[in-house]
């Protein structure tokens, strides 16, 4: 009979030890849990007889209420003895309170967000691509030759020699089968224009690996950010234009942009970025070695091969790619002379930024 089986239910709760918080979680899913006791009673009271089924709901709603209720009452009692637990005789109450350190911005991180807010209000929009990279994206769609000294040991960190897969497919006859810790972001330019169709307005800012020793001035991991523009009837005019934007609105109206011829497998013509010292302002000193000038990147039109590789027409579509190290921006604006100060996590260091936040 169900009220037999409820008075036993009823005698259970009652007598139920309830000395510990392990003890009232276990009543809790023996009685007042959705697959409790209780739940399982009143799944029963449809097999009661109609005449009956009145007065013996009305039990197990007592029943519920009395079980809800010795929960309650006990999980206060034990929430009460918690809270007025006799406090830590071996601490010192008096004591001032532990200042919350707080974190701030890498001055790497605060320039590479400056560059992208700079270059987005003239429609560039942000590309990424992966850091292991296949030789193919990384020298040969960029017109690297076979023999061309950044393919050798010194210079490039490969990883590890791998069958083609399906990810290297549509690469030309042949698959890459080495691949390697890019060593620039232009890697991330041959996707963009394998993915995309012209006009292509995009900057890539990451990492790059390069296997050189570590010093003042060089490291063997750095940040990168390149701009890519093609469209129909892109020039040169284009390119020194956009640069000359960028610069002033970096370091302001006062520093001065020259370019200088030069070469890069990947354009052509290819000319290095100067801009006015911004330590002696173009007068000479150690920094730009008399100079008065200082570089920051390169710069020329993509070669037409590069965008026959990648499925563009060279005919019809021309454009321009310039690039620079985040670091040697970083440290002409803030006038850091030390490459190794951006790993070293000096909080000295680091917190000088604060301000800038």
């Amino acid at each position: 009979m169900l009220q037999e089986t409820i008075a036993r239910v009823r005698a259970e709760i009652e007598a139920a030890d309830l000395s510990t918080a392990e003890q009232l979680d276990q009543f809790r899913i023996a009685y007042t849990g959705r697959k409790g006791q209780l739940a399982d009673l009143f799944d029963q009271l449809k097999t009661v007889e109609p005449a009956d089924r009145r007065a013996v709901g009305q039990e197990l709603n007592q029943l519920k209420q009395l079980a809800q209720a010795r929960f309650d009452e006990r999980q206060q009692q034990l929430e009460a003895a918690t809270s007025n637990a006799p406090a830590d005789p071996t601490f010192d109450y008096t004591l001032p309170p532990v200042p919350q350190a707080l974190g701030t911005r890498h001055p790497l991180s605060l320039v590479r967000e400056e560059i992208v807010r700079i270059l987005a209000r003239i429609g560039f929009n942000v590309a990424e691509g992966p850091e292991i990279e296949d030789d193919w994206h990384n020298f040969t769609a960029l017109n690297f030759p076979e023999n061309h000294p950044a393919r050798d040991m010194q210079d490039t960190f490969f990883v590890k020699n791998v069958a083609a897969g399906p990810q290297d497919a549509g690469l030309g006859p042949k698959a890459p089968a080495s691949y390697l810790l890019r060593t620039h972001t232009s890697p991330v330019q041959v996707r963009v224009m394998q993915a995309q169709k012209p006009p292509i307005r995009s900057i890539m800012p990451g990492r790059v690996y390069r296997n050189e020793a570590i010093s003042a001035r060089a490291h063997m991991m750095f940040h990168q950010v390149e701009a890519l523009f093609i469209d129909e009837n892109v020039s040169f005019a284009d390119l020194k234009q956009t640069v000359y934007y960028f610069v002033q609105e970096l370091f302001g109206d006062d520093v001065q942009v020259r370019f200088r011829p030069s070469f890069f497998p990947f354009t052509e013509p290819s000319a290095e970025i100067d801009i006015t010292c911004l330590i002696c302002k173009g007068k000479g000193c150690n920094i730009c070695k008399g100079t008065g000038w200082v570089e920051i990147g390169g710069a020329g039109m993509v070669d037409p091969a590069v965008l026959e590789q990648s499925g563009i027409d060279p005919e019809r579509y021309s454009g321009y790619a310039w690039g620079m190290g985040i670091e040697r921006i970083t440290m002409l604006k803030y006038q850091i002379k030390d490459l190794r100060l951006f790993t070293e996590n000096d909080l000295r260091f680091l917190r000088q930024f604060e301000s800038l936040l």
